[in-house]
């Protein structure tokens, strides 16, 4: 397996673009098996779970190729099934169960898979499609869903943590196909979901209330194909200005959306990170002492569980005790003893870790247990003396586009290798 082996101590200096969001782009092409027609998705990142979703595509009988950026994807005839062995691996395949329900009129996926990071059930997922009159049923690993034709009707998919994301996206998917009226209540608000809207009305779908928490979507007859830009990766604009603010360098953030960061933005700006933002970028400035905050995860507007690891890395600068909150999922902290090996004081509280920084770094080996985690953990290596092997780092190229190359770009003395 690849490794990360970095040499910390190194301010980071000079300018990085942003790639697609890989959240936003996922949906979306899964959003070109609702019509028959070639669609035309650019600004998408080269990762593996896009190429992931692409071999998925295929085997339901889509074309898929990539270039440079672009996805062109041509779901003519397909079939209803989703190969087991394929979409168990990747919890954003799911994302295919609204589109191939509303374009055949069945479907039959089995239970996705993804990162380790606690119970993610389907259950609104399902009780949306329910809603819609289709017929559901979980036998042998897989989900069967039917319906001759699936009628509009108002569904709640508030959970026990808030409104479902990649559930909202099923709903929104199937509804757009749907005979009369769909309002959807307790939407995920998330740019993703806006970004997705967006597609879906470029093909012809009437949706209403994308990034509001009711969203309407009135059912059409077809769906054309259509072509699509992917909006900035959030999540990943959050991870360079926090490797930035941790490495005390000065770092601009290029092709980003600076309103889609407005929590992390907040909680920076209060751990005492100097930045400046105009237009579609962002510049973290060096100087100025860390200074340890409290958070905790929340939906969108709030701070985004995405990031939580890799603020925690930087709260080990912070002299003094920060507490971060986990409120999404209840197994995010897998990295808090990873850290520990780097000389980390983590204590975990139940859905809390109480961080007490200013301890110093030294590089060891450690291993990612999840995406965020990687990024958590090369931006603790940044931060080291010494040197910092981390393993498994395939989480990263999952989510990462090229962040070996990006880093070395900012003067990071990073590089790949073989785990030893």
């Amino acid at each position: 397996m690849d490794t990360f082996i970095i040499k910390g101590g190194v301010p980071l200096y000079g300018e990085v673009a942003i790639s697609g969001a890989k959240n936003a782009v996922l949906p979306i092409l899964a959003a070109t098996l609702l019509t028959s027609e070639p669609c035309v998705i650019r600004r998408v990142p080269n990762l593996s779970d896009v190429h992931f979703m692409g071999r998925i595509l295929r085997s339901l009988g889509a074309s898929f190729s990539y270039e440079n950026g672009m996805v062109a994807v041509h779901a003519n005839r397909i079939k209803a099934r989703g190969d087991y062995d394929l979409i168990r691996k990747m919890r954003g395949s799911i994302c295919i169960l609204g589109p191939l329900l509303a374009r055949k009129g069945k479907a039959n996926v089995s239970m996705p898979g993804g990162c380790i990071i606690g119970t993610r059930p389907i259950d609104l997922h399902l009780k949306g499609l329910k809603a819609l009159s289709a017929e559901v049923k979980v036998r042998e690993g897989y989900v069967q869903v039917e319906a001759k034709q699936l009628k509009g009707t108002e569904v709640f998919l508030g959970g026990r943590v808030g409104p479902t994301v990649l559930g909202t996206a099923n709903i929104m998917m199937a509804a757009t196909l749907a005979e009369g009226v769909t309002i959807i209540e307790s939407a995920a608000c998330e740019p993703e979901i806006v970004d997705l809207a967006h597609f879906l009305i470029a093909m012809g779908a009437k949706i209403q209330g994308a990034g509001t928490p009711r969203m309407t979507i009135t059912g059409v007859n077809k769906l054309h194909g259509a072509e699509h830009d992917v909006i900035p990766d959030r999540i990943e604009a959050a991870t360079y200005a926090i490797a930035a603010a941790a490495t005390n360098g000065e770092v601009t953030l290029k092709d980003m959306r600076c309103d889609h960061l407005a929590a992390v933005l907040d909680k920076l700006k209060e751990a005492g990170v100097q930045f400046e933002a105009k237009g579609t970028s962002l510049k973290i400035l060096s100087g100025g002492n860390i200074q340890p905050v409290d958070v905790s995860t929340q939906p969108y507007t709030g701070f985004p569980t995405d990031a939580q690891a890799q603020l925690m890395a930087l709260m080990l600068k912070a002299p003094g005790l920060s507490i971060i909150t986990e409120r999404i999922f209840e197994s995010r902290f897998m990295h808090a003893n990873e850290l520990a090996r780097l000389g980390a004081d983590i204590a975990i509280e139940g859905p809390s870790a109480i961080v007490r920084g200013g301890m110093p770094l030294s590089g060891a080996k450690v291993m990612a247990s999840d995406l965020r985690a990687s990024a958590a953990l090369v931006i603790a290596g940044l931060m080291c003396e010494g040197r910092t092997q981390v393993n498994r780092i395939y989480h990263l190229d999952r989510g990462y586009e090229v962040m070996d190359k990006k880093l070395r770009s900012l003067g990071a003395r990073v590089k790949r290798g073989k785990e030893s």
